[in-house]
């Protein structure tokens, strides 16, 4: 895969540190890890400058191509505000991992470092901290709000009804503290985490369990000397002595190599106003020049129609129109040999979930399809998940939430307090199912509750289709698992990266050499200027205040919870158009 970023380190160290010519010298790479890369390239991907922050494959694929550079002796990995994800931080370790294999020496230098920092960096040969930065591993630790209360107060009455007992889609909304189901779903889940992040830092420092207690019990607030003294931390050195180190360690001079994942961008006149006309009736050419391996990205809640790239919370939005239209595309584009599903979903609705679904099949009728979860595969994004032939996950993905949500919010009591007064009318013995002043009766909910039966029943069914002989008695009912566990259940084949899951479907194929295309391909600028504007020009004043109200919620949440957060509330949402989701419309952040 072709690279994309103009890295600065390097240049930033020669100014810190001296002159980085001289022959005889040790060469070291330098790669910048800033904000939270992206899993696919940008639809304008073709028309931006080679200095755009690289995707995740594109980061991994360029650590890993480092492996046969025979100039690069080593490489400093400099994480500069970086918000990777925990499953992120898996599949870059694993490229730092075969970096170190090739024999090549890795260190990771950051200003300060957080669980996920100090997980990344224990797969280097060496972790470096600024000197009196802090460095802090306390554990996970997460929180949960339950609303049923404050909704009541407000006048409000949450009417969800949920098909899984271990589901808990619904609980925030309808209680007041957790059941015992979802309490042990949850603890479980934290579990398995929690023993992830421990297992592999004391696999990768080489600490005993001792030994780990200690260093979490001392670096919380700690001093240079504490931090190196826990096993976490390597050594402690100012930004400006990174040479002066390095020399030390590799006896002899420096040569940094200013390493550039660059990719092809449109040169564009920007004086010239006639270049820039031509680009809004120029397509990209998305189609490969030889044997290739299709990635068809589902990345956000899952809807009906279009995908979106900026919906009520900016978050990122599956539409099933695009994807099966991508999915057609790799099924007819004959230089595809096989197609891997990139799947980071907490679901949404179930109609565009099982439209899906149809198109994978269809897919997977011609070529080989084979699925790699991100973050997590869960309710809806697990629903597709199971059409594809083989799912590889991290250690850290969650997959599962097989179960059913839905229903509405009703307003009755809040309409009374603010006396406003609602005059219902409707024809037909459904009509005012959906009414937003009034409550179910127990014969509404129960004809609620056969209806997401049947769509619950057709998502097990597809679970057993596509996953032989899984037990849904241990695995259903909205349960949630990660890696090795998943695996063990057989909700997964393998735990396995994005680039490993590429490589193995391209060896199953007899490929040697091939490219990878991304799905849904690259915009044309008219088209991505149409969608991005679309909305705002037909209804500007409902957007008026989003920007400042996200720009808040990003804030309190933090940049690195937020996506996470977003697309839970995103998928929520969707009950306001679509009565049933296959969502885990919660948001589950871990600290």
């Amino acid at each position: 895969m072709k690279m994309a970023q103009t890295i600065g380190f390097a240049a930033a160290l020669v100014l810190l540190c001296g002159s980085a010519s001289g022959q005889g010298r040790i060469g070291v790479a330098t790669v910048e890890i800033k904000g939270k890369p992206a899993d696919a390239p940008s639809p304008l991907a073709w028309l931006m400058a080679s200095d755009a922050d690289p995707t995740l494959p594109q980061l991994v694929g360029g650590i890993r191509g480092l492996a046969d550079d025979d100039r690069v002796k080593a490489c400093v990995i400099r994480l500069k505000d970086a918000e990777l994800g925990f499953t992120q931080v898996q599949e870059i370790g694993l490229a730092i991992a075969e970096l170190r294999d090739a024999g090549k020496t890795v260190h990771v230098f950051a200003e300060g470092y957080t669980n996920v920092e100090l997980l990344l960096a224990s797969y280097a040969d060496e972790t470096i901290v600024q000197r009196g930065g802090p460095v802090s591993l306390t554990g996970m630790y997460m929180e949960e709000m339950y609303l049923a209360d404050t909704l009541s107060w407000v006048g409000l009455k949450a009417e969800l009804i949920q098909v899984g007992d271990f589901k808990g889609a619904n609980e925030q909304m309808t209680r007041s503290e957790p059941s015992p189901q979802w309490n042990e779903n949850i603890e479980q889940l934290l579990d398995g985490l929690y023993g992830v992040l421990r297992s592999t830092l004391a696999k990768n420092r080489g600490l005993t369990d001792e030994q780990m207690d200690r260093a979490m019990a001392s670096i919380w607030i700690s001093d240079p000397a504490e931090q190196v003294e826990s096993g976490l931390v390597d050594a402690a050195v100012d930004l400006v002595g990174i040479e002066s180190h390095l020399e030390a360690r590799h006896g002899g001079k420096i040569q940094w190599i200013d390493t550039s994942f660059a990719g092809a961008a449109q040169s564009v006149d920007m004086s010239n106003p006639f270049a820039l006309f031509g680009l809004l009736s120029q397509e990209p050419d998305n189609s490969p020049d030889g044997p290739a391996i299709g990635v068809v990205h589902i990345a956000g809640p899952i809807v009906d129609g279009d995908s979106s790239y900026g919906g009520l919370f900016g978050e990122q939005s599956v539409g099933s129109r695009t994807i099966r239209n991508a999915l057609e595309e790799a099924r007819d584009e004959d230089l595809v040999k096989g197609v891997v599903l990139r799947i980071d979903s907490p679901g949404g609705s179930a109609i565009a979930s099982e439209v899906i679904w149809q198109g994978v099949r269809r897919l997977a009728e011609k070529k080989p399809v084979w699925v790699s979860v991100g973050s997590m595969a869960a309710s809806g994004g697990y629903y597709v998940a199971v059409a594809g032939d083989r799912i590889y996950m991290n250690d850290s993905s969650i997959v599962g939430s097989i179960g059913v949500v839905g229903g509405k919010i009703s307003m009755g009591e809040l309409y009374d307090t603010l006396r406003v007064r609602v005059v219902s009318r409707g024809r037909g013995p459904g009509a005012d199912v959906f009414s937003s002043s009034k409550t179910w009766d127990e014969g509404t909910r129960a004809m609620v509750r056969a209806k997401m039966k049947e769509t619950y029943d057709l998502f097990a069914s597809r679970v057993e289709t596509g996953r032989k002989g899984i037990d849904l008695a241990q695995t259903a009912e909205g349960r949630l698992f990660t890696g090795q566990r998943a695996v063990a259940l057989g909700m997964a084949d393998g735990i396995g990266s994005l680039d490993q899951t590429v490589e193995g479907l391209a060896e199953s194929l007899g490929l040697d050499e091939f490219e990878v295309v991304d799905y849904p391909g690259q915009m044309s600028l008219d088209k991505y200027l149409e969608e991005a504007l679309g909305g705002f020009v037909r209804a500007p004043r409902a957007q008026a205040n989003t920007p400042l109200l996200l720009d808040a919620a990003k804030v309190v949440i933090g940049p690195r919870d937020w996506p996470i957060v977003r697309d839970a509330l995103a998928s929520l949402a969707q009950l306001r158009k679509e009565p049933v989701l296959l969502a885990m419309p919660r948001a589950i952040t871990f600290r």
